[in-house]
Formats: structure tokens, sequence, C-alpha cells
């Protein structure tokens, strides 16, 4: 995790609005294209530009709707593409290999912040 300055901070939710093996979208900051999305496995919490790799379109089909049926990657609405929680890596899909681009965040007294321009 990179440390953040106060003033230059945007929150997205408390650890605990996410329930363990699910994710959650963000819209995109001010001026910016990308959303951000936020996923818990446990007390590990990783937080990903709604982008996929392979096209860049948003993984998410309706809103907050990122998980395999069996909750165990994040999944592409579009093709299908499998990616690891962990890291963000592609397992399946036509951008096997390559990533999840991972934004940098803090957690807060229980909240996940990210730079108030991510995904700019």
């Amino acid at each position: 995790m990179q440390t953040l300055i106060a003033e230059d901070i945007r929150a997205l939710c408390r650890v605990d609005d996410i329930q363990d093996n699910e994710a959650k979208g963000f819209p995109p900051a001010p001026g910016g294209f990308n959303g951000l999305l936020a996923v818990r496995r446990g007390d590990m919490v990783r937080v990903y530009l709604n982008n996929c790799p392979h096209i860049g379109t948003p993984l998410d089909w309706m809103p907050d709707k990122f998980m395999t049926v069996d909750k165990k990657y994040l999944i592409c609405a579009v093709h299908g593409a499998e990616f690891e929680v962990s890291d963000g890596k592609c397992l399946r899909g036509p951008c096997q290999g390559e990533y999840l681009e991972a934004v940098p965040f803090e957690i807060r007294d229980g909240t996940i912040c990210v730079a108030a321009n991510a995904g700019l």
C-alpha cells in the first residue's frame, strides 16, 4: 500500500460494506473515465481499475456483479475472462497472463481510501 496525503484522498466505502468474497464498484473521479472496484477476501482488500485489459470495458454486467458464481474470481462480463482476486492476473480468457491495473489504497479507520484522482 502507498501512503496517501490526507487532502488528496477519496473515501470509497467501509471495508465492512463489502461482503466477504464480493466486490463493489465506484464511479470515476470527477473528470475521469475509469471507475474503480474494491474486492474483499477475508481481511484482504484490493482495489483495481474497473477496466478489462482485453478491450477496456468495465468488468461488471450489472452494478457490483464482479464475481464468478463460485466467488473465486473476478470476471469480465463481456467475454468471461477470469482474474485472480489477490493480484488481478487473468487466468482464463483472451487477456490470459495480463493484469487488472491495481490502484494504491489505504485503509483508514476501517474505510478504503484512494488518491482523489485515482482512475484519471
